[in-house]
C-alpha cells in the first residue's frame, strides 16, 4: 500500500492546524473503560454531541432527534452518514458501508427498521473499530438503548404526520415491563407511506450506434408493519438467558411510468411504458442467547443461535406504447426471492489483573437462497422460467489482546475466516459459482497521551465487505424495452486495507486516513445481442485514496454547534472503464442547537459536498438544509415540528463510462418534508438489565 505523507510531516501538520483553531478551554478529559481514547465532552453541560477522538456520540433521548419517526431517518441526520435514495443502504463518507450494533450486538437494516426511536439513548459513530468487531466493515454505528433496573413499566405512543409530495403517517407503540428477574420488551409500528421517486438516465452505445434516454417516475402505496419483542431472564448477577424476535412486513402497490427516446442506427422510437406492480417483503429474525461466568477460570462465556428469513415477491404487468399509438402488452413478470440464514457462535473473555483483556471465539453461519424467475413475453408468445439456488457457509475464529503499557493503550487482534460459496440453476448439474477461500484479517491500535489536553493514536486494519444476498440473486426490474435493472451472481467480496492516525486537542480532533480497496463494487452496464442494456453491479479492479477529517465542536451559552470537515480524494479504477480524473472534494456538516426559554429547542443543520471526481465516477455538488423546533410539555408530552430539505436540493447526478457505454444519470429524492410529531409517555422504568446479542455477523446482507 502506498502512503502519501510521511508520518513525521503528518504530525507536524496536525499540530499546526489544531493550534490555529484551538481556543481557551479548560475541559478535563474523562477516563473511559473502553478501548478507545479518553472521551472528551464538548461542554460540562449535557450536550447533544460529544467528540471522543473523532468518534461522534449523539444524545438522542434528550434532544430533538427523539421525535424523528424512524431510525433510518434519524441516522441520516448524523455527521458523515449517508442514506441511499431507496433507504436500503447506509454509508459513511470516506468509509463505505458501516456495521450496525445495538447495545454491542450486531444487527442489519431490518432490525434497525424494527427499532423504536423512543428506545434509543445514544448513537455513536466509531471510526476505527477494534478487532472485537467483525472483519466486515471499516466503521461501526453503535446504538445504545435506554436501560433501567427497577420493577415497573413504561410505554411510549407516538404519532407523526409527514407531508412530502404525498401524505405519510407513522404510528408507534413501545413498551417495557420488568418484574423480579424477568423483563419484557415489545414494540409495534404501523406506517402508511406514499413515497414518490423519479430518475432519468441518458446513455450512448457507440459500437451499436445507439443513443437513448428515459425518464421514470413512480408513486408507491405502502402498508408497513414493524414489530418486535423479547424476554430476558437474569439467572444471577453474572448469568442470563434471553429470547428475542422481531420483524417487518411490507406490501406495496405502484405504477411505474417511463418515457423513453431510443435511436438505433437510423430507427427512432418514442415509447411510453406503463407497468402495474405489486410487491411484498417479509422479514423475521429470532435468536436465543446464554451467558455464564466461569468463576473457576474467571472467564465470561457467551453462546448463541440465530435464525433469519427474508422473502420477497414482485409481480409486474408491462405495457408499451410506441410513437403515440396503442398500448400493447409486453411482459408478465413474476419473481420470488427467499433467503434463510442460520448462525451460531461462542465468545470467551478473560480479564487479567495487569489490565490485560483477552477475547477469543468462533462463529459458523450458513445461508441458503433461491430465486424464482418466471416471465411471459407477449410479443414472442413464449415463457422463460428458472430457479437459481445459492449457498454460502462461513466459519471464523478470532483472538484479541488489549490493555495498557505504561500510558499507552493498545489492542492487537487477528481473525481467520473460511468461506464456501456455491450457486447453480436447479435444472443444471454443474455449478456456475464454486468458491472456497480463506482469509486472515489483522487489526492493531495504539493510543497515547501527549499531555492532559493532547493525544495521538495510530490504527491499522484489514477488513472485508460482502454483497447483500439479494444482489446475488436473479431478480430484475423492467424499465423499458431497451433497459432493465438486474443483479450479478458473480459479485465477490471487497478487501480493504486502512491505516489512520488521529490527533486530539481538547475536544477537537483531526484525522488522516489512507486506504486501498481491492475489488470494490460499483455500477456496470451489460449490452446483449437482443439490444437490451442491463444496469447492474460488478467488482472493479481497485480503489484508493485518503481523507483528512476535522471534527470541530463549539458551544457558547445557549448555542451548541458540531461541525465536520472532510477533505477526501478517492480514485476508482478499472480497465473496462474510462478514467477521467481524481480530485479532492470537500464534505461539510454543521449542526446548530439553540436551547430557548420555556422548554423550546431550535435546530438548524446543513450538510453538503463539492463536486466529486473519483476517477471513473463524477458526481454533483450538494447542499441540504434542515430545521426543527421542539417543545416539551411537562414530563409526558413532546411536540416537534420539522422542515427538511428546505430548498429542495436533494438531487443526485452521476456520469461514468464503462464497457464503452457512457451514461449521465439524475436522481430526485422526495426529501422536502414538513412533519409534525406528538409523543406521549406514561409509566417509568430505570436501570433495565435487558440484554440480547445477535449471532449472525452477516445479518446486514439479508435483503
Amino acid at each position: 500500500m502506498n502512503f502519501y505523507l510521511p508520518l513525521k510531516l503528518l504530525i507536524t501538520l496536525l499540530l499546526f492546524c489544531l493550534s490555529l483553531m484551538a481556543n481557551a478551554q479548560n475541559e478535563i478529559p474523562k477516563d473511559s473503560i473502553s478501548k478507545e481514547l479518553n472521551e472528551v465532552v464538548i461542554t460540562q453541560n449535557k450536550n447533544t454531541f460529544t467528540n471522543s477522538n473523532g468518534n461522534i456520540k449523539v444524545d438522542v433521548a434528550n434532544s430533538v432527534y427523539n421525535a424523528i419517526p424512524n431510525p433510518v431517518d434519524l441516522i441520516s441526520k448524523l455527521p458523515t452518514v449517508q442514506v441511499s435514495a431507496n433507504r436500503e443502504n447506509i454509508s459513511v463518507v470516506g468509509k463505505g458501508t458501516p456495521l450496525i450494533y445495538i447495545d454491542n450486538q450486531r444487527v442489519g437494516m431490518n432490525e434497525l427498521n424494527a427499532l423504536a426511536v423512543a428506545d434509543i439513548k445514544t448513537i455513536e459513530i466509531i471510526q476505527n473499530p477494534s478487532s472485537k468487531y467483525e472483519a466486515e466493515g471499516r466503521v461501526v454505528i453503535l446504538i445504545t438503548r435506554k436501560l433501567s433496573k427497577k420493577d415497573s413499566f413504561k410505554t411510549d405512543i407516538s404519532e407523526t404526520a409527514s407531508f412530502k409530495k404525498n401524505y405519510n403517517n407513522y404510528l408507534g407503540f413501545n413498551s417495557s415491563f420488568k418484574k423480579g428477574k424477568l423483563e419484557w420488551k415489545a414494540n409495534f409500528n404501523y406506517n402508511r407511506l406514499n413515497p414518490w421517486e423519479n430518475h432519468s438516465i441518458a446513455y450512448q452505445i457507440p459500437q451499436a450506434n445507439i443513443i437513448s434516454d428515459y425518464d421514470v417516475s413512480a408513486t408507491t402505496y405502502r402498508n408497513q408493519y414493524i414489530f418486535g419483542g423479547g424476554l430476558f431472564y437474569k439467572i444471577n448477577d453474572d448469568d442470563y438467558f434471553s429470547f428475542s424476535a422481531n420483524g417487518k412486513s411490507q406490501n406495496d402497490t405502484f405504477d411505474i411510468n417511463t418515457f423513453t427516446f431510443n435511436k438505433n442506427q437510423e430507427e427512432e422510437n418514442n415509447v411510453f411504458t406503463l407497468s402495474d406492480n405489486s410487491s411484498s417483503k417479509n422479514f423475521i429474525n429470532s435468536f436465543v442467547n446464554y451467558s455464564k461466568k466461569i468463576k473457576a477460570i474467571d472467564t465470561k462465556l457467551f453462546a448463541g443461535f440465530q435464525l433469519s428469513n427474508f422473502n420477497q415477491h414482485l409481480w409486474s404487468l408491462v405495457q408499451n406504447n410506441f410513437n403515440e399509438t396503442d398500448f400493447q402488452l409486453s411482459q408478465n413478470r413474476n419473481q420470488k426471492f427467499n433467503v434463510d440464514v442460520f448462525s451460531g457462535r461462542i465468545d470467551l473473555e478473560k480479564k487479567f489483573k495487569n489490565e490485560m483483556n483477552w477475547e477469543y471465539g468462533a462463529l459458523y453461519s450458513a445461508a441458503k437462497s433461491k430465486s424464482d424467475y418466471d416471465v411471459f413475453d407477449y410479443e414472442k408468445n413464449e415463457s422463460t422460467a428458472f430457479r437459481y439456488n445459492f449457498k454460502e457457509e462461513n466459519a471464523a475464529a478470532y483472538s484479541q489482546l488489549s490493555g495498557k503499557i505504561k500510558k499507552a493503550d493498545f489492542s492487537l487482534g487477528l481473525r481467520i475466516e473460511n468461506t464456501r460459496v456455491n450457486g447453480k440453476y436447479s435444472k443444471e448439474s454443474t455449478a456456475l459459482i464454486d468458491k472456497n477461500y480463506t482469509n486472515v484479517f489483522p487489526k492493531a491500535q495504539i493510543s497515547f497521551p501527549i499531555d492532559s489536553t493532547k493525544s495521538i493514536s495510530v490504527d491499522y486494519s484489514k477488513s472485508v465487505s460482502r454483497p447483500n444476498y439479494s444482489a446475488l440473486s436473479m431478480i430484475a426490474t423492467y424499465i423499458n424495452p431497451y433497459f432493465i435493472y438486474g443483479s450479478n451472481i458473480n459479485l465477490g467480496p471487497t478487501f480493504m486495507d486502512v491505516i489512520s492516525t488521529t490527533f486530539r486537542y481538547h475536544n477537537k480532533s483531526v484525522k488522516l486516513t489512507l486506504y486501498q480497496n481491492k475489488n470494490p463494487i460499483y455500477q456496470d452496464f451489460v449490452f446483449d445481442q437482443t439490444n437490451v442494456l442491463t444496469f447492474t453491479e460488478k467488482n472493479f479492479e481497485k480503489e484508493s485514496g485518503y481523507n483528512v477529517e476535522f471534527t470541530l465542536p463549539f458551544s457558547y451559552k445557549i448555542w451548541e454547534s458540531t461541525n465536520s470537515l472532510i477533505f477526501a480524494t478517492n480514485k476508482i479504477e478499472d480497465r473496462l472503464a474510462v478514467f477521467n480524473s481524481s480530485k479532492t472534494y470537500l464534505y461539510y456538516y454543521s449542526n446548530n442547537t439553540l436551547k430557548l426559554p420555556k422548554n423550546f429547542t431550535f435546530v438548524l443543520s446543513f450538510w453538503g459536498a463539492t463536486k466529486q471526481k473519483e476517477g471513473v465516477f463524477e458526481r454533483n455538488a450538494k447542499l441540504i438544509f434542515d430545521l426543527s423546533l421542539a417543545k416539551s410539555f411537562g414530563k409526558n408530552w413532546n411536540c416537534t415540528l420539522s422542515y427538511n430539505d428546505v430548498f429542495k436540493n436533494t438531487i443526485y447526478t452521476e456520469r461514468f463510462t464503462v464497457n464503452n457505454i457512457s451514461s449521465r444519470a439524475r436522481y430526485l429524492v422526495d426529501a422536502n418534508e414538513i412533519a409534525l410529531t406528538l409523543r406521549y409517555s406514561f409509566g417509568k422504568i430505570k436501570d433495565s438489565e435487558f440484554k440480547e446479542k445477535n449471532v449472525n455477523e452477516s445479518e446486514n446482507r439479508i435483503r
